[in-house]
């Protein structure tokens, strides 16, 4: 199997491309304020001389169609928190207000009530604000009992707290933070060969997680921006990567420089068994599974060498469980080892 994704209908390829040519449109739709804009984790703004708006809009993809099946629509608020807000703090950027878009075949208020009560708990993790949002109902187009969620964020960063690619240097040290779980990527992919092929129940209690199937795969995605934020501010941090679709192999690359590249030790830290188990369940190539899932990292962090075991610390007091994992080295790309 090349592409774990392609049999899911997903085509990371696409994807790619489709970012390129949104590059190009969106150039044609600028102003000079425009620091940084499409491909990037958020785009920057320039408000003010060094003061800068940074914004993300991402949604939770089919994971929200989990949730419709086992019956929970009170996480994938968080998740949806946490894939914006976490890629505003790849720029050091503090989150400041979130928006939410709720769309719905029929609206049923308790059920739009349980799917917000999620956002506002991601805005507490988050520190930021729950400015307000959208609720539409698409009869006729979306089926009952269908919905979806897209949000976005706003955050603020001075220009000496900025973090990205123009800091990184040769042998600084990669920090990786723990993830969650599976985070909210690679639910086509896991509802096809868990659900549609595998045959599991999400009621399932299995000993491998120690709770059901349903509560493992619905585990809320970490949000990691109070202390990415407290570390960019103490001048610890260098760049960062939120590890989302395309795994550490596409993202990492994303914060570094032309010239320098990652070698990361995936020996570094647990794999928790819930990839285990889709890897069997999808017969995928260890290379496969980290090109498409986070593998048990959820943030990368580019550090001073030398200043590691402070961020380590730091990360930890945040609820943050933090390995070093690897090194900018010259080259291009990632290692795996």
């Amino acid at each position: 199997m090349t592409d774990p994704y392609s049999a899911s209908g997903v085509s990371l390829e696409a994807a790619a491309r489709a970012v390129e040519l949104i590059k190009d449109i969106a150039a044609r739709a600028s102003r000079p304020e425009v620091k940084a804009g499409v491909g990037g984790f958020a785009g920057l703004f320039e408000i003010s001389e060094g003061r800068y708006l940074v914004a993300a809009t991402d949604g939770v993809g089919t994971k929200v169609e989990m949730a419709r099946l086992a019956g929970r629509l009170d996480t994938v608020g968080v998740d949806l928190v946490a894939m914006c807000a976490d890629d505003v703090v790849c720029t050091g950027a503090e989150p400041l207000f979130f928006l939410d878009y709720l769309a719905v075949g029929r609206l049923v208020p308790e059920e739009a009530a349980s799917l917000v009560e999620g956002v506002a708990e991601g805005c507490r993790q988050a520190g930021c604000a729950l400015l307000g949002g959208e609720t539409a109902e698409h009869p006729g187009v979306m089926e009952l009992g269908r919905f979806d969620l897209a949000g976005f964020c706003v955050g603020a960063v001075e220009e000496r707290n900025l973090l990205g690619s123009q800091r990184v240097e040769d042998d600084d040290v990669l920090v990786g933070l723990e993830s969650s779980g599976l985070h909210s990527n690679g639910f086509s992919l896991i509802r096809r060969v868990l659900l549609d092929e595998g045959g599991f129940d999400l009621d399932e209690m299995t000993p491998r997680f120690a709770r059901s199937l349903g509560d493992e795969l619905l585990e809320p995605t970490r949000i990691y921006s109070l202390a990415v934020v407290d570390l960019a501010k103490r001048g610890l941090v260098h760049a960062a990567a939120h590890i989302t679709g395309g795994g550490l192999v596409e993202n990492v690359p994303r914060m570094l420089p032309p010239g320098l590249g990652a070698v990361v030790d995936t020996s570094a830290w647990v794999v928790p068994p819930i990839f285990g188990f889709v890897q069997e369940a999808a017969g995928a190539s260890r290379e496969e599974m980290f090109r498409v899932l986070n593998m048990g990292i959820g943030m990368v962090l580019v550090v001073p060498r030398g200043k590691e075991d402070e961020v380590l610390a730091d990360a930890q007091a945040f609820g943050c469980p933090a390995h070093v994992i690897g090194s900018v080295a010259t080259g291009e790309g990632l290692i795996l080892r």
